[in-house]
């Protein structure tokens, strides 16, 4: 054997030696993610809500090359119904991640309350103000020591009150309504003091004491309103934005610290771009032009009910928009609640949001 033919035959036992370690280098990255992580949704994928955890999901199956599969849980399948115990379920690692509401983490995560504070917040500039600013990072903050990290800011949107009765202007309005309303302890309160009598019932029991005329009204914004076409059920719709629902992504902390950094960095971006899909869809037709053009330009997404206000009409409802001295009326009528709800909050989460705003 002469040298020349030496060295070739070590050399492609090295090669074939490093393939091989390469192989089982593969298999042992490839063995640190799961084959699926789950994610909690409350609501079905043709909801604005369900629209963006689809488009969360995808983004992250394309940008990790298929190395992270999450496969969304539509309407609480891992719940059982139990919405509440979303964030408790995930801080715990028996769900992977989520899509939640803050008014479903509220019971772990106090300080999402701020969002449920009645007549506080009122539009779209105050709420991204929020979001992106001090408030937000105290509920990330807050989210983390509870083992949880939130990923981005997506929106369920500012809560309108439908009913059978009569179109409301005054508190005076709301009184005597039995109204279907979530099952936060804020949200009962809040009805309460403007005289109303809250029911929290589901939304398949709620639907038939509509027709029996059991139940006047309920509360949910126009991303729900539009498809289960509340115009069936009621006539009145009062667009007051009383409170808002914002959504967050959220993974539990453990599992996201044996992430290396490029997975993280993909799914915090995927949840961003997600985000800012879903509140285009969920704010088209109500912040002017502005989310319209956006998915149109950034999504080549064209809305399906481009106004939903004018659409709502169409269907027979009469829709009432609050004028500003309307709206004070309801913020004195229920201004007793901070008392109780601020201190529970955090007075420095609500001075943190009153300095965001003020910006």
């Amino acid at each position: 054997m002469n040298r020349n033919t030496h060295y070739l035959k070590r050399a492609l036992v090295l090669g074939l030696c490093l393939s091989v370690l390469m192989l089982f280098a593969a298999a042992g990255q490839a063995a640190d993610f799961k084959k699926e992580y789950k994610m909690q949704i409350n609501v079905g994928p043709q909801f604005y809500w369900g629209m963006g955890a689809q488009k969360f999901v995808d983004l992250v199956k394309q940008r990790s090359n298929g190395r992270i599969n999450i496969k969304p849980y539509w309407g609480s399948q891992l719940l059982k119904g139990a919405q509440l115990k979303s964030a408790q379920l995930v801080a715990n690692g028996v769900i992977d991640c989520a899509m939640e509401s803050t008014i479903n983490i509220s019971p772990v995560i106090k300080e999402a309350n701020i969002f449920s504070l009645p007549f506080f917040i009122n539009n779209f500039e105050n709420l991204d103000k929020m979001e992106y600013g001090e408030t937000g990072k105290a509920i990330f903050k807050a989210m983390e020591a509870k083992g949880l990290v939130g990923l981005a800011w997506a929106e369920n949107g500012f809560r309108q009150v439908t009913n059978s009765k009569i179109a409301i202007r005054t508190p005076a309005d709301v009184k005597g309504l039995r109204l279907r309303v979530v099952g936060s302890p804020i949200f009962i309160d809040t009805f309460r003091q403007l005289g109303a009598d809250p029911v929290n019932m589901n939304w398949g029991d709620a639907v038939t004491a509509f027709g029996q005329g059991v139940v006047d009204g309920q509360e949910n914004p126009v991303g729900v309103l539009v498809p289960i076409q509340i115009w069936q059920y009621h006539k009145y719709a009062t667009f007051w934005n009383y409170l808002v629902d914002p959504i967050i992504f959220y993974w539990n902390k453990k599992q996201w610290n044996t992430f290396p950094a490029d997975i993280q960095k993909i799914l915090k971006e995927s949840a961003e771009e997600a985000a800012i899909y879903e509140k285009a869809l969920c704010r088209a037709g109500l912040d002017g032009q502005k989310s319209i053009d956006l998915l149109k330009n950034q999504f080549n997404f064209t809305m399906e009910v481009p106004e939903p206000v004018k659409f709502m009409e169409s269907e027979g409802m009469t829709v009432t928009f609050l004028s500003e001295n309307e709206r004070k009326a309801f913020i004195e009528a229920t201004k007793p609640l901070y008392e109780k709800w601020v201190p529970k909050i955090g007075e420095e989460l609500y001075k943190q949001a009153m300095a965001d705003m003020a910006k």
